[in-house]
């Protein structure tokens, strides 16, 4: 009766309680086989690889099944001679969990190098989630199992982890995107990223699914570009073009030089620096200023101060220039070519009474505002 103990195994199933196994060898105590007519039970998300002599003998799906050589085909090539009345199955049993295991976690050990239209080459770093879940049990056995009695997720997700970074590389380099676009396109980059791996994962019996990208981050440098571009964009034209607000803060840095008194040659390129400095900037705020400022003329004949491009005085109604019949950019008297188009002019008197556009000599209308010319 103890030999008759050892050897039996009415029921094999196996009771998952961890969230990290994806194959258990079942075991088999004290050299006992599995014996003709026991019960295996494949729960859900579960699927039970029988192995024999090192070759996949069957699988089983979720379901509750009687070993026996009547109704598993499969079971007459495993049973051994009768031994004492009894019939012994020498296979091992593997159950495989075919359930999705979330929460993957993935990043970029070493930054990732992209070619982006904005700034050139730059180096991005990410991380984020994902999950998988074995598709084919029989595949997955052959490839990725060996004949450790327990595979677990970690050894599965430190293997193939470089490959999820290498498919999300190729995604970003398909987008075309540059990088200020990325974080408005993580769902169609990570949908990128899913369609690819099929074909690394399909051959290993593996389905990557949830691939999430949570950041995609930029270096220091390029970061602190885009911080100065945004201010620049809060600003305005304030003070004129980026390179003088650029300007500006140098001046600021130089003011705050730590050359000490006994250092009077670092002081002295700070304090020529700053002034040089300084110059650049007053002159960038006063060219900003002429240049909103309007530009005002004198009138020829009152004197009064009228807008540049007057060519009436609004105090005394005096023409103040002739102009070009071209461009219209006003003219010397007597002028032979245009100044502004270098047209050439005819030598005439007569001039619009009511715009003081130069006419031709036998100018009849003001080919401008259509006054009939006496």
């Amino acid at each position: 009766m103890g030999w008759f103990k050892k050897q039996l195994l009415s029921v094999i199933e196996w009771k998952d309680a961890s969230n990290d196994i994806i194959v258990y060898r079942f075991p088999m105590p004290n050299g006992a086989e599995i014996m003709n007519s026991s019960t295996l039970v494949v729960r859900e998300s579960q699927a039970a690889v029988f192995v024999h002599k090192g070759e996949i003998a069957d699988v089983f799906g979720p379901g509750t099944y009687k070993l026996s050589s009547e109704n598993i085909p499969f079971l007459t090539k495993l049973l051994s001679l009768s031994t004492k009345g009894e019939s012994r199955i020498k296979a091992e049993v593997y159950f495989v969990n075919t359930k999705r295991f979330l929460g993957q976690k993935w990043g970029t050990q070493n930054p990732v190098m992209m070619r982006d239209v904005d700034f050139g080459h730059i180096r991005l770093r990410g991380y984020g989630t994902f999950a998988f879940k074995v598709s084919d049990p029989t595949r997955f056995m052959r490839e990725c199992f060996g004949t450790n009695p327990v595979y677990k997720v970690s050894d599965l997700v430190t293997q193939y982890k470089s490959t999820l970074i290498q498919l999300l590389t190729d995604a970003i380099g398909e987008s075309k995107l540059s990088a200020l676009d990325l974080a408005a396109n993580y769902k169609e980059i990570a949908k990128i990223v899913e369609a690819n791996s099929k074909e690394e994962f399909d051959p290993l019996g593996l389905k990557l699914s949830n691939f999430v990208i949570e950041n995609l981050s930029l270096p220091d440098e390029v970061e602190k570009m885009v911080d100065e571009r945004t201010k620049m964009g809060v600003i305005g034209d304030q003070i004129g073009t980026y390179t003088q607000y650029k300007a500006a803060n140098a001046m600021e840095d130089a003011a705050k030089n730590p050359a000490g008194g006994n250092n009077f040659a670092g002081l002295g390129v700070g304090i020529s620096t700053g002034a040089h400095l300084g110059e650049v900037f007053a002159d960038s705020v006063s060219s900003a200023r002429n240049r909103r400022k309007p530009v005002t003329i004198q009138c020829i004949k009152c004197r009064a101060t009228i807008p540049g491009k007057s060519k009436f005085c609004p105090e005394c109604g005096s023409i103040q220039a002739l102009s070009c019949p071209k461009c219209g950019e006003p003219i010397s008297k007597g002028s032979k070519f245009c100044v502004h188009c270098g047209e050439k002019l005819q030598l005439s008197e007569k001039v619009c009474p009511k715009c003081g556009k130069q006419l031709a000599p036998d100018a009849k209308f003001c080919p401008d505002c259509g006054e009939k010319i006496k």
